[in-house]
């Protein structure tokens, strides 16, 4: 073999491999898994004792429909937010000493496989509790409050609290106590996951955010 032809074949030879390479690379993106609900449903409902982790259920209910008023209610809750925030856990922007240790134990695959679930059930309708505040909480959520700069929080979430897909979340039906306890965090810059939220949150004041939350919970 002279020179050339062997210059010739050993650049062929490293197009291969580049190129076999290339291949290999492109294939974890191609395996993407799709989200199952199905998969969300196992593991929302059991858990996965050998990782020693529990039932997402323990906390949230039923088919996402949680009972205990600190925890929220994620049935019918928009898919992509539900992951964003699973993955949002797992950095400093969302720390919470619960949901940080389980976000962390599952996998990408898997909480897209739990947020499709929950995204597929139908929440329990809620209803607001203090008429002395309702009508505040309904001028807030629907108009704002001007003179602090406080937008309405309609025109984010939605007239009935429903939220925008992959942008904002679905309020309506929401506990009161887990509304305002994140109203709360955005404020103190507990939670950092929204600039947005944390600006409007820090001018509003604990009567506000009390009223709005409790107009929230009966939104249909």
């Amino acid at each position: 073999m002279n020179r050339l032809t062997f210059a010739l074949v050993k650049s062929l030879f490293a197009l291969a491999v580049c190129g076999s390479a290339a291949v290999a690379a492109e294939a974890p993106k191609a395996a993407a898994a799709k989200p199952d609900p199905a998969k969300g449903g196992t593991l929302y409902d059991g858990g996965d004792a050998a990782r020693g982790l529990p039932a997402c259920m323990s906390c949230h209910g039923a088919a996402g429909n949680s009972t205990i008023v600190a925890n929220p209610k994620l049935a019918g809750q928009i898919e992509a937010y539900t992951y964003k925030q699973l993955v949002d856990f797992t950095t400093p922007n969302r720390q919470q000493p619960v949901m940080t240790t389980y976000a962390k134990m599952l996998t990408d695959d898997e909480k897209k496989h739990i947020a499709a679930y929950l995204g597929a059930q139908k929440q329990k309708a809620g209803a607001a509790k203090n008429k002395d505040t309702v009508e505040l909480g309904r001028k807030i959520y629907r108009g704002g409050i001007a003179e602090k700069g406080v937008a309405a929080c309609a025109s984010c979430h939605g007239a009935n609290g429903g939220g925008i897909p992959a942008q904002y979340p679905r309020l309506s039906g929401q506990h009161q106590d887990y509304t305002y306890a994140q109203l709360e965090a955005f404020k103190g810059g507990g939670r950092k996951n929204s600039i947005q939220m944390t600006t409007l949150a820090q001018r509003m004041s604990a009567e506000e955010m009390k009223a709005v939350a409790d107009y929230i919970a009966g939104l249909k």
